[in-house]
C-alpha cells in the first residue's frame, strides 16, 4: 500500500523551508504555495467560476458532506461529476467530511467503523465511513482526494486526541484501499491526500504522519487544527511537524487561516491553504485591504515571518481589516482598494460599497467577495515569486 514511484510533486525553488512547486493532477497543473477558494456546495459565494479564475484561481475546494445531502450522489454521477456541473474547468480538491462531522457533532454518533448522523437540512439519517466517503468523492469527479478522519476539538484532552488519531489511521488505510478499487486507468488517476492527526501534542502528531507515510498517500495534510487551540499551539505544531513531513510530498494546512498564518506556514514549508474567511468576512462587510504595493508589503511580511515575528507583527505589514459598514466611510471617495488585481475594487469608492451594504444590495456581496478573494490569490502569487526569487 504505496503511493506511486512518481510523484506528482515537484519541488522548483526553496528559500528556507519555503517551497515553491508544481503538483500535477488529472486536472490540470498547480502552481504552489496555492490558496484554495471554497465552493462547498459547487458555488463560489456569489462570484463566477470565471470570475474566480480571473483573480488567480487554479484549483478550488469542494466538500463531501454537503454535495451528498444536496444534490445528491446519484444527480453527481448524471452530470458527470461537480466539475462540469458548476462549470469550473480546473483542479478541484474535496474534504472527505470528517471536519463537517466534527462542526456539527451534535447531529451524530461516531463509532470506530464511521459516523451516523442527522441532515442539517431536513433531519434524515446518512452513514458516512471511510469507504462510503471514497465512494461519495469519485461520484463528484475530485482531482484530489482526502481520507476520511476524526476531528478533536481544540480544547480536547489527550485521551480524544489519541482516540481520534488512532481511528484516522485506520479510516485512512481503509479510504486507500477502497481508493485503489476505483483506479482503472494509473495514468489518469486522481490523487489521495492523507490527514495528520494528534492535537497539539507532537508525540502523538509524529505517529500519526509515520502511520501515514507506511500506508503510503500522495500528499500530507495537517487537520486538526484551526479548531480552538491557540495560534501560539498551531505555529508550534505546524513548524515542528512541516521539517518531518516528505519532501517530495505536497503539504496541506487544512482550514487555515488569515493573512498572516498563511505567510508563517509557508515559511515553515507548507505549500497548500484552504479557509472560508475571505469570503465569510465579505459577507459582513469585513475587507482586507494592502498595506501598499502588494509585492513590497507580501515581501515584508514573509521576511519578518523568516525572522520568527509574531503573528501582528507580520499582519502590521501586509494588510488594514476595514469594516466597511461603519459609519465613518459614508463619504469616502477612495476606491475601495487600488492596489488589488480586482478591477471592481479599483472601480467603486468605499462609500459606494457601504451604500451597498446599508441598502442591502446583493452586489455589495459581490465587491467584497471579489476584494478579498483578490487580496488571498495575489498574495499567494506573491509568495510564489518570493520563493522562486529570494533577495
Amino acid at each position: 500500500m504505496n503511493a506511486p514511484d512518481s510523484s506528482p510533486f515537484s519541488v522548483l525553488q526553496q528559500h528556507g523551508a519555503a517551497r515553491r512547486g508544481t503538483l500535477r493532477t488529472m486536472h490540470g497543473v498547480v502552481q504552489t504555495p496555492v490558496f484554495m477558494p471554497i465552493a462547498t456546495a459547487g458555488a463560489l459565494k456569489t462570484l463566477l467560476p470565471s470570475e474566480v479564475a480571473n483573480l488567480g484561481a487554479s484549483i478550488i475546494l469542494g466538500n463531501t458532506y454537503h454535495l451528498l445531502l444536496r444534490p445528491g450522489e446519484e444527480e453527481l454521477k448524471k452530470f458527470g461529476g461537480v466539475r462540469p456541473f458548476m462549470h469550473w474547468d480546473g483542479p478541484l480538491l474535496t474534504d472527505s467530511g470528517g471536519y463537517q462531522v466534527f462542526s456539527l457533532s451534535k447531529l451524530n454518533t461516531t463509532d470506530d467503523d464511521g459516523v451516523t448522523f442527522q441532515s442539517h437540512i431536513d433531519g434524515s439519517t446518512h452513514r458516512l465511513t471511510a469507504e462510503r466517503s471514497m465512494e461519495i468523492q469519485d461520484a463528484i469527479g475530485s482531482s484530489i482526494r482526502m481520507q476520511f478522519d476524526d476531528v478533536a476539538a481544540g480544547n480536547s484532552i489527550r485521551d480524544r486526541y489519541t482516540v481520534a488519531m488512532e481511528r484516522s489511521l485506520r479510516w485512512a488505510a481503509r479510504s486507500k484501499k477502497r481508493f485503489d478499487e476505483f483506479v482503472v486507468n494509473p495514468a489518469s488517476r486522481p490523487l489521495l491526500f492523507g490527514i495528520v492527526q494528534g492535537g497539539t501534542h507532537q508525540d502523538l502528531r509524529a505517529r500519526s504522519l509515520q502511520g501515514l507515510v507506511n500506508i503510503g498517500f500522495d500528499g500530507y495534510a495537517i487537520g486538526g487544527l484551526s479548531v480552538g487551540e491557540s495560534r501560539e499551539d498551531a505555529f508550534r505544531i505546524v513548524r515542528s511537524l512541516a521539517k518531518d513531513m516528505p519532501a517530495d510530498c505536497p503539504r496541506y494546512f487544512m482550514g487555515g487561516g488569515m493573512p498572516e498564518e498563511i505567510v508563517a506556514y509557508v515559511s515553515f514549508g507548507v505549500d497548500m491553504f484552504d479557509c472560508v474567511l475571505p469570503t465569510r468576512n465579505a459577507r459582513h462587510g469585513s475587507l482586507f485591504v494592502w498595506k501598499g504595493n502588494p509585492a513590497d508589503a507580501v515581501r515584508e511580511a514573509f521576511a519578518r515571518a523568516m525572522d520568527g515575528a509574531a503573528d501582528f507583527r507580520i499582519a502590521e505589514a501586509l494588510y488594514e481589516k476595514i469594516q466597511i459598514t461603519n459609519e465613518r466611510f459614508t463619504a469616502d471617495d477612495a476606491l475601495i482598494d487600488a492596489w488589488n488585481d480586482a478591477e471592481t475594487s479599483k472601480t467603486f469608492s468605499r462609500a459606494y460599497l457601504r451604500h451597498l451594504f446599508k441598502t442591502g444590495e446583493t452586489l455589495g456581496l459581490r465587491l467584497a467577495t471579489l476584494q478579498n478573494l483578490g487580496f488571498y490569490l495575489r498574495m499567494m502569487e506573491e509568495l510564489r515569486l518570493i520563493t522562486a526569487n529570494p533577495l
